[in-house]
């Protein structure tokens, strides 16, 4: 018996021994990319973005904006938005599998119990009636010497965080939409009271010919061209209204709710959200450390790169150990003597020989993998400083067309009433009112676009820069994932 215990103990050292073993395949490192020192696009101007030496705190930056109803319905919609709800359920379904590849690092146990009645026949046997009573334990080990299940678990512990920086790109999307499609029904709304406004001015002149030609001043030509500049800015109308609500409709389907459903918390004429005064972007290595997609590609490599070790200790060798202990009796009572006592202990190791190099190109199958997830580090890392140059210098270009198109639009305004006033005096003909009515509603309605494009770009500057994450939120929420 001692002979026995020590040979068990012996076995359990050489399994440990061998576990400790260096595992197979490539060692992940981390990938650092080449960065430029700062933006090209951002210059010293007293334009509201600058350039801080640190970034600033855009987790909520939409509160910067000035708008109770905005940041009302961003909370609505961090709160209840499908595609969070659709994040989440990707994440806990990580977790899940994690627990999964975890499982394996573990010996498995199972318990059974039988009992069994039989009776033999008077012909061939003694005709007696037999009972079997059998209790056991059976339990089996596959100990991970070449390291493919601890590659397996370093796999899906990248997966689960890949799927929390994912939820957290998702957050970054969805308040960035929110926002878009607020500040768009707020300059269409805006755009719409211009085209009304102007409706109501033309609408003045035409009464305007047509006092003068029942005078008989003018001619009816004038009546008509009138008439036909009024409802040209009619016409405009139905469509803004169309893309209003269209846009009201895509913000529900943002909060989780059904179309229609903002359409009254918003009916209330705003005008645009409020410019910050400034914004510090930080640097390109900024952008690296803020960005949740970039922070989901980069474990999504690590992920990709623990299964290459994973397939290469598929070609080597598996050692299992396996054992049972149970109690076998004929009458229920002498289950519990020694004598029912029965054990197995069983070491045994599988070699692939030969399978036409099957193992080997699934290396290669996963290695390739990992180069695609490299790839699209990669990629990720690029578009988002592309992204960021691209919102810097809209943000500055709509700036200053909208600087330009305020003093346009202040001249029009004056010249189209000096025009109104010297055609009520007979000094200049009618062309001359419509031309000027014409470029008072041109001009307008492109300084409301302008505005409301330069908001926008400010929307997509704040996504760009990870707006609506912070690193230190991925910390908590990974912290909820230790098993």
């Amino acid at each position: 018996m001692q002979n026995c215990h020590l040979t068990r103990f012996l076995i359990l050292a050489v399994c440990l021994g061998l576990t400790a073993c260096a595992m197979v395949g490539p060692k992940y490192t981390a990938p650092e990319p080449d960065l430029p020192e700062a933006w090209n696009q951002l210059e010293q101007t007293d334009h509201p973005v600058a350039d801080d030496a640190q970034a600033g705190d855009v987790s909520r930056w939409w509160r910067q904006l000035d708008d109770p109803l905005l940041a009302g319905l961003m909370d609505e919609a961090l709160q209840a938005g499908p595609d969070l709800r659709l994040a989440q359920a990707r994440l806990r379904e990580a977790r899940a599998r994690r627990g999964v590849a975890g499982a394996g690092r573990f010996p498995e146990a199972a318990v059974s119990g039988s009992y069994r009645r039989s009776q033999s026949s008077e012909e061939a046997g003694s005709g007696r009636t037999n009972d079997l009573f059998s209790a056991g334990l059976d339990a089996s080990w596959e100990i991970d010497i070449f390291g493919g299940v601890r590659r397996r678990v370093a796999a899906a512990e990248a997966d689960v965080a890949a799927a929390v920086a994912e939820l957290g790109a998702t957050s970054v999307s969805l308040t960035a939409e929110v926002a878009l499609n607020y500040v768009e029904v707020r300059g269409l709304q805006l755009r719409l009271a211009i085209a009304r406004a102007n409706l109501a001015s033309q609408t003045e002149t035409l009464q305007l010919t047509e006092w003068r030609e029942q005078a008989g001043l003018v001619g009816r030509q004038d009546v008509e061209q009138a008439r036909t500049n009024r409802e040209l800015t009619r016409a405009q109308i139905p469509s803004l209204e169309t893309s209003l609500v269209e846009a009201e409709h895509r913000l529900d389907i943002l909060l989780g709710t059904a179309p229609g459903t903002v359409h009254a918390r918003l009916a209330a004429v705003r005008d645009l959200p409020v410019m910050p005064v400034r914004i510090a972007v930080g640097i390109p290595a900024d952008t690296l450390r803020q960005r949740p997609d970039i922070r989901a590609a980069e474990r999504r490599l690590a992920a990709e790169t623990a299964r290459v070790g994973a397939a290469e200790a598929a070609r080597y060798p598996a050692f299992n150990l396996s054992g049972s202990i149970g109690l076998e009796a004929l009458e229920a009572e002498n289950l519990a003597t020694s004598g029912a006592v029965a054990s197995s202990l069983l070491a045994g190791i599988t070699a692939p020989i030969f399978d036409a190099g099957r193992l080997r190109q699934q290396v290669e199958i996963q290695d390739a993998v990992r180069e695609q997830a490299e790839v699209a580090y990669e990629q990720t890392v690029l578009a988002a400083l592309q992204d960021v140059e691209n919102a810097l210098v809209a943000i500055k270009r709509h700036s200053e067309r909208g600087g330009a198109l305020a003093g346009a639009a202040a001249a029009a305004r004056n010249a189209a009433q000096l025009a109104r006033q010297q055609y009520s005096a007979g000094l200049i003909d009618f062309q001359t009112v419509l031309d000027t009515e014409r470029t008072v509603l041109t001009v307008e309605d492109s300084l409301a676009g302008t505005r409301t494009d330069g908001l926008l770009a400010l929307i997509s500057l704040y996504k760009a820069l990870g707006g609506g994450w912070t690193p230190q939120g991925e910390s908590r929420q990974a912290g909820k994932d230790t098993p």
